[in-house]
């Protein structure tokens, strides 16, 4: 876990130097200097308003179009990180037998539950790093977009259906089905976890609140974008998770 944690450390650091912050209220246009401007914000504001163009300048309808389309691109890496996190789940209960059995503190104690805990994720197949790397390489990615959508001026100008995309949603409507979604996205990843890890129980809370939060307060279009990437990730869980219920109940019926 610490390893984890220490790798997301770094990479956001690296992340923060290349998104140059000094930036983000800055209009991004294909003069815009530096790596992240040039081969991440751009591009991606470029295909916002390619596809809203072809939409008779519907930059509502293009932030939906392009979310689904990476969301779509980053697929693979969100099936791998959802087999990872199942994998993990399924050896909850032998660690946290490891835990108790070796719980005291002194370093030869902790020593051997690091060793035998490597000797559990070995024989299961498991690598604890392997969540990871595919969020870490989503992160830019969706990043980018966010910054994209925020620093593409086109965008401030043009409304999408009852709300204006520069400005807050005037009714509550998007900020209210944003945390919700959030919410119900968390609960299907982290189901059957939630007492195992009483900090995941809080980020099931948490995080609904502060998306609900960011998206009272900020422009309507960075809201759509939470929203339809909800959505989107809802109904992939949904899809990825299911077959495995389906194949476990199948196999307990033939056990029976």
């Amino acid at each position: 876990m610490k390893k984890r944690i220490a790798l997301a450390a770094v990479f956001a650091g690296v992340l923060m130097i290349l998104t140059g912050c000094t930036e983000y209220n800055e209009s991004i246009t294909p003069e815009s200097e530096g790596i992240w401007n040039q081969y991440f914000v751009y591009p991606l504001s470029w295909l916002i308003t390619y596809v809203a163009n072809m939409f008779n300048e519907s930059y509502g309808l293009s932030i939906i179009i392009v979310t689904i389309l990476i969301r779509l691109v980053l697929l693979p890496l969100m099936i791998k990180q959802t087999q990872s996190s199942k994998a993990m789940q399924q050896i909850q209960p032998e660690l946290q037998e490891l835990r108790k059995k070796y719980s005291s503190k002194d370093k030869k104690t902790q020593q051997k539950l690091q060793e035998e805990t490597m000797k559990l994720f070995q024989s299961h197949g498991v690598n604890p790093l392997a969540g990871c790397f595919p969020l870490l390489i989503q992160m830019p990615i969706l990043i980018a977009f966010y910054h994209a959508i925020m620093r593409t001026s086109e965008i401030k100008s043009h409304s999408f259906l009852w709300f204006s995309l520069g400005d807050p949603d005037p009714f509550y409507i998007l900020p209210i089905v944003a945390a919700v979604t959030t919410f119900l996205q968390q609960k299907l990843i982290m189901a059957g976890t939630e007492g195992q890890n009483p900090q995941m129980a809080m980020m099931l809370w948490m995080m609904p609140i502060m998306i609900g939060f960011f998206a009272l307060t900020f422009p309507s279009a960075l809201a759509l974008y939470w929203v339809v990437g909800n959505i989107f990730m809802i109904i992939q869980t949904i899809l990825i998770k299911s077959p495995v219920k389906t194949v476990s109940k199948e196999t307990g019926g033939a056990k029976k």
